[in-house]
């Protein structure tokens, strides 16, 4: 059918999370046995545990779909969110901030349930990220929580892959994508993290096929979706499925995928100081200049810039005075 004009460019629906980002050593991974490099689902006792071990850090909403939106909309995208926080302390911290950076953000807050979600990231000295995230009130996102009229106004609806883990969470998606395209719009997904892939293979391989009009994935996670030996033969099999494939190969840049066109963008080098947001911040730059129509080789150029801003700094959004440089040429 043919979609009348969007109010938003970007729709994400995500996990609405404060992330607490905090510098360690190696040794305080070790201690706590935390499995490095990953997220790991923990609950209310072990994140209030962990949280009184770590130093003090940075606070501030995120949730990966929640950075991407925030750095999107930075980047002069239009932008609107969908997300559960509860009515507490940490659910106004999200909600304000997350307006703040431009956001539209409609959702209400939960009222006496579990508590707002709240991500622990313990950022190493050689950069990685450990994310320890308890979901609390992201639980209860469900279907009854998409706004159809908002789907139906977004150019694209983007998913986050995270959000697969809570019961209602895929009953979400499939409605959302739905709606998308009964209003002419499409659907990008994050896979957002390899440990998830493999927790819901299947259900994602699904969601791909039928749904997904353009995925966002790493090496690792594109090579779990399809159970590859190499992300080579993954890209192959992903051509056949999304209608654009954009693929993140950390030092090696980026490959973006349309049916038999293959398009290598190299990444910026940059030091490395916290690799927490990487992936978001590239998704935000490519969809920001996808939305406005610009080639795929200059969208995914937009999002090299901001993941490499990204990674310099602690945090998983990059300094909004560098993203507004890279709109406005100063």
């Amino acid at each position: 059918m043919s979609a009348s004009a969007p109010r938003f460019d970007i729709l994400g629906i995500g996990n609405a999370i404060v992330d607490v980002v905090a510098a360690v050593e190696e040794s305080f991974i070790t201690h706590h046995d935390l499995h490095k490099g990953a997220m790991t689902l923990i609950d209310a006792d072990d994140a209030a545990k962990l949280y009184a071990a770590l130093p003090a850090g940075i606070e501030s909403s995120g949730g990966s779909v929640a950075n991407s939106c925030a750095v999107a909309a930075e980047l002069g995208a239009r932008v609107a969110y969908i997300g559960k926080v509860a009515d507490d302390q940490l659910g106004e911290v999200f909600r304000h901030d997350i307006k703040a950076a431009g956001v539209h953000f409609p959702t209400p807050a939960l009222v006496g349930g579990a508590p707002t979600a709240r991500c622990l990231i313990s950022v190493t000295p050689d950069g990685q990220r450990t994310m320890n995230t308890f979901l609390g009130a992201c639980v209860e996102l469900g279907p009854d929580a998409i706004d159809g009229d908002l789907v139906a106004s977004s150019a694209i609806t983007y998913l986050e892959g995270y959000l697969f883990d809570p019961p209602h969470a895929q009953a979400a998606f499939l409605r959302a994508a739905e709606l998308a395209h009964k209003a002419g719009r499409r659907v990008a997904l994050s896979l957002s993290d390899a440990f998830c892939v493999h927790r819901h293979r299947e259900a994602f391989r699904a969601l791909v096929r039928g749904h997904v009009d353009i995925l966002f994935a790493n090496e690792t996670e594109i090579t779990a979706l399809y159970e590859s030996n190499t992300w080579m033969d993954a890209a192959d099999m992903v051509a056949r499925e999304v209608g654009i494939a954009a693929l993140t190969l950390g030092a090696d840049g980026s490959l973006i995928i349309e049916g038999d066109t293959r398009i290598n963008v190299p990444a910026h080098a940059t030091s490395v100081v916290d690799t927490t947001g990487a992936g978001d911040a590239f998704a935000a730059g490519f969809l920001a200049a996808h939305t406005a129509h610009r080639r795929l080789s200059e969208s995914a150029a937009l999002g090299s810039l901001a993941a490499a801003y990204a990674i310099a700094q602690y945090g998983a959004r990059p300094p909004k005075e560098k993203l507004r440089r890279l709109i406005t040429g100063v």
